[in-house]
Parts: C-alpha cells; structure tokens; sequence
C-alpha cells in the first residue's frame, strides 16, 4: 500500500504551514485564527526517491461541544490507525499546553512511528526553548522547524523518509490494478458486482455502505486483474462523520496503489465539485483515467443525448478532456464488459515508449510551424525532446529558456502529444530543462 504521513497537532501550531512548505504549493488556508483548516487535505510529496501522501489534518470539526479534546482526538486515533508515519506538531512559542500533553500521552501508546516536529523555531534562544518537547518521550529526536520559512524542513524530510518502508510486494504486482472511485451512492459496489458475477460486496442504496477499498482478483473470459472498491469521496464540506475521513484517506491509498481509475458519476446528477477534486487527485498521481456515467437507463434521452452530454462533460473536466466517456448502467449490464476493455487500452497506453528520433521528428516540426511566442522580447527555441524511463510517460523539451514558456504553450504542446502518439486517458507530465 501507499505511504501515508499524516501532521497532527493541536490547533495554530503551523500544521497547515508545513504542509503548503512540503507540497510546494499554497493548497491549505493559512491564518493565525486557530481551527481555520476544517477540511482535510492530501498532496504528493516526492524526497530521496521517495514519494508518499501527506494528509493535512484539521485543527478541530465544527459544531463540536468540545473541540479541544474529543473531536482532535478521533482524528488523531484515524491517524494513527490508517497513516504509515505520524508527525506531532507543536509550538515552541507556546510552549506546553494540555492538549499537546493529551495528544502526546496517547500517540505514546500507539505502535505507529512518530516524529517530534517543532514549529517556530527560528533563533537560537528558541532552539534551547524546543529542548523542554523532549518530556513527551516520543522519538529518539527533536526536529525543530520553520514552517514559514523552510528552515529544518529538508532535515525533516531526510529523516521522513529513512523511516517510510519500502512498497510491499503482493502476488498481483504483476496484474493490473484498476480502483473504483466515486462519491457516495453513483454504484461503485454494483459495478463491480456485474464484472465478477456474483455478490463480492454488499450492495444498498444506502450512501457509504463500502468503507474499506475491498481488492477483487478478477480471472474470466482472458483478462486478469485486481478490482479495488473504494469508499464514496463526498464533498468536503459534507464529511461531518470521523467514518468518512477514514474512508477518504483509504480513497487516496487505493488511487495511489492503482494503475487506471474507473471515476463513476451519477448519469442524472452529473459532475459536482467532489468529482472535479477525484480527477485532479488521479491526474496528480499520474494514473489513468476513464468516466463510467452509470445509471444512464435512468436518463431521459434523445437522439443525440449522448453525444451531448459527452461534451458537457468535457468541458467540465478542461483542461484534461482527452479521457474515454463511457454510458453505462450497472443494474441492467450496460457497457460494463466495454469499461474493462477500455481500462486495459488505458493501462497499455500508460507504458507508450517513443523514440527520441520519432519525438523530435514530430514535435520539432510541430514547433517550428507554430513557434512559443516571445515574452518580454525573449524568444524561446525548443532545440531537443526525449521521453525519460518513468512509471507514466514523461517528456523533456530542452530549450534555451525555458522561464519564459507560458502556460498555454505548454498546453499546445501537451496537445499535439496527444494527438500524434494516442495518450488518451493518460495523465502526462512535461518537463522544460535550459539546455
């Protein structure tokens, strides 16, 4: 399974800070009134050949009668029991408080590895001040940071990922892996129902039955692979349940362990927000990607319905449109042979390997009909294009300065890729190198 870090602490102690630091982008709110996090975030973070998911705990849960102690202390139980690494973040202008004291008092008892991290440490008196941290008895060290500036966060990360385990090895490694991920109630358990023939999974109308991503092997018809179910990924607004934070970090395991994401929406609802953040969570992770509209016999249709409900879609999901839309419906066995055939399309196009010759022949001719256009008076010249040995396809353009491309030529090239070399499905990623 996928490594899971998870920064948990009391409210104000600079856990959003660090996250924003180690993921390199402002994704979490940050503001010096406490408990200001109240969703749960996640990015990838990538350190040492390492890559694992830190998950940005909130600082409490609305509505709560008593926000200090009962509700931090069911997410720090969901912590300890789903992440692979705790960090226990604290304040050394501060100092100890008791809720630090609760929190430290239970992570003592827990068999998960822990990291001291403490925040605001940015001077040397308040170095000698972070020593007094050492009483909670957790970990052989202190790691004193400054979120806000970086300052320790490299040394965090050194020892971060020392202590992460290497991925474990199962008898389907070598099978692909395809994960069933949607928001509540869109008939994820039904679907895969249909594939295997038989009831795998309990299937309700009740909305977050599946708690747990369930692993099926399928073997039929000469296709193998592994199913894995996962939990409904409701709006984060709407997670007031602890059930579901676990069910969403179990979510982010299962996409990250994936080759290829079946994302199934509702035919009659359509896309909502909450799919929009599944889809940029797959994309992230670089796995493929097809949109199963179940339900469709549920839809009112018309000659040309599909047709036209596969373009709102995509418009939707810009700037990534270059995915298979397939309607189907699980109850009545719709098109749900034909997802597995186009997953396994997906799966083979996310091993393309093109030549250097063939690249450059291509998008160099490409470039110079349509050239990047000048920023600031500077011409950009694309001289070079390989694709490097990585898990999903990955292009190099070597340019002579590459600060000056622009978004939307990135996009320009991202799309002629697609067009010329069949990526569909397929997240790519490309990389602008001085040359």
């Amino acid at each position: 399974m996928a490594n899971i870090v998870a920064i948990i602490g009391r409210p104000n102690v600079g856990k959003s800070t660090l996250f924003n630091r180690l993921i390199e982008e402002k994704k979490a709110i940050v503001d010096n009134q406490s408990g200001i996090t109240r969703d749960r975030l996640y990015g990838t973070v990538e350190w040492n050949g390492k890559e694992f998911t830190i998950i940005d705990t909130g600082g409490f849960v609305p509505n709560s009668d008593d926000v200090f102690e009962k509700e931090i202390l069911k997410q720090v139980k969901i912590a300890a029991e789903e992440a692979t690494l705790i960090l226990f973040m604290v304040d050394v202008s501060t100092g100890i408080t008791d809720l630090d004291d609760k929190l430290s008092r239970f992570l003592r008892k827990t068999n998960k590895p822990t990291l001291m991290v403490v925040n605001k440490v940015d001077n040397h008196s308040r170095l000698l001040e972070a020593n007094e941290f050492y009483k909670f008895g957790i970990g052989e060290e202190l790691l004193p940071i400054a979120a806000i500036s970086g300052s320790g966060t490299g040394e965090l990360l050194d020892r971060l990922t020392k202590m992460l385990p290497e991925a474990e090895s199962s008898q389907y490694d070598h099978l692909p892996k395809f994960t069933i991920v949607g928001r509540p109630n869109v008939g994820k358990s039904s679907f895969l129902n249909t594939l295997v023939g038989y009831e795998r999974n309990i299937v309700t109308e009740i909305a977050g039955t599946t708690r747990d991503a369930i692993h099926t092997h399928y073997n039929h018809f000469g296709k193998e692979f592994v199913l894995i179910d996962t939990a409904g990924i409701r709006k984060k607004a709407s997670v007031k349940e602890n059930i579901e934070f676990y069910s969403i970090i179990r979510a982010i395991k299962a996409i990250d362990d994936s080759d290829v994401c079946f994302l199934l929406i509702d035919a009659v609802v359509g896309i909502e927000s909450p799919d929009l953040e599944i889809v940029r969570k797959i994309i992230s992770a670089k796995k493929g990607l097809v949109l199963l509209a179940n339900k469709w016999d549920l839809v009112d249709k018309e000659t040309n319905s599909a047709k036209e409900y596969e373009k709102k879609y995509r418009s939707q999901l810009e700037p990534f449109v270059d995915l298979p839309i397939l309607f189907i419906s699980a109850t009545e066995k719709q098109r749900v042979f034909k997802a597995v055939e186009i997953a396994l399309e997906v799966y083979e196009r996310r091993k393309t390997r093109i030549s250097t010759s063939k690249l450059n022949d291509v998008m160099l001719g490409e470039i110079n009909h349509t050239p990047p256009p000048s920023v600031k008076g500077k011409f950009v010249k694309i001289k070079y294009i390989t694709q490097l040995k990585t898990h999903t396809p990955t292009f190099v353009f070597f340019c002579n300065l590459p600060q000056y491309l622009r978004t939307s030529y990135k996009r320009f090239l991202e799309n002629k890729l697609r067009k010329h070399f069949d990526l569909e499905g397929v997240p790519i990623a490309l990389v602008f190198r001085k040359k």
